[in-house]
């Protein structure tokens, strides 16, 4: 049997070095993993940097955010979101969401395109529609959905002696209503407005309001929400 001295001169086995810390961008690249389904685009092919670039500037400039406050509300350095605006970078796709979770828009609001004018048409069969929980109240959007946007149209619909209880509207949102067919009672806050064919009203919607149908007949009316936009 060997001693313990004999085997105490055998050198020691050395253990293996710790692997090296990843780096942020290695980081950023495994957290982006987990929203790699997220990222499925028609223009996936494309070089999307200009297209990021010019949809930031835009949408930073809509919500009066200068680059340092939308830095500090991303953790997105001044320096890599004004190389990305101009498009000398190329963000990660853990970047871009970075900067639209603090825009608060969807991740295709970056890496979508703006239709820079032209005609679009929306056809009836195929309009987003939305539904009350019984059927009674619909809100179909009349603009398309290619980005968010500060004023928003709406064709509204309410059946027969129908109401639709609608909460508040965040702080500085103004709807501007107008009956096309049939009879409509808007209730804002403690203030009961009867409108008829024809009769518009505008108001500050940050507080609850109530469409009711007195008739028996359905109403039509159209909506033009203005959500307020924040100050720099």
């Amino acid at each position: 049997m060997k001693s313990v001295r004999e085997n105490s001169d055998r050198p020691a086995l050395e253990a293996a070095p710790p692997a090296p810390a990843p780096t942020k961008e290695e980081r950023d690249a495994a957290a982006g993993e987990a929203w790699a389904y997220e990222v499925a685009h028609p223009a996936s092919a494309e070089d999307l940097t200009p297209v990021v670039g010019t949809n930031l500037r835009r949408l930073r400039i809509q919500r009066g955010l200068s680059l340092e406050r939308l830095a500090k509300a991303s953790g997105v350095s001044r320096a890599m979101l004004g190389q990305v605006e101009l498009g000398k970078s190329a963000p990660t796709i853990n970047v871009i969401w970075k900067i639209a979770r603090a825009l608060a828009v969807p991740f295709s609001a970056l890496i979508g395109h703006m239709p820079t004018g032209g005609t679009v048409r929306m056809p009836a069969s195929r309009s987003k529609r939305l539904l009350s929980h019984d059927g009674k109240f619909s809100s179909r959007a009349l603009f398309p959905f290619d980005s968010p946007r500060s004023v928003e149209f709406y064709e509204l619909r309410l059946a027969p002696l129908a109401v639709e209880n609608a909460d508040p509207h965040p702080p500085g949102t103004v709807e501007n209503l107008v009956v096309s067919h049939g009879t409509v009672e808007v209730s804002v806050g403690a203030e009961r407005h009867l409108l008829a064919t024809g009769d518009a009203l505008l108001f500050e919607a940050d507080v609850p309001h109530v469409y009711r149908n007195p008739a028996d007949a359905e109403a039509v009316m159209y909506l033009v929400m203005t959500y307020s936009i924040p100050a720099p």
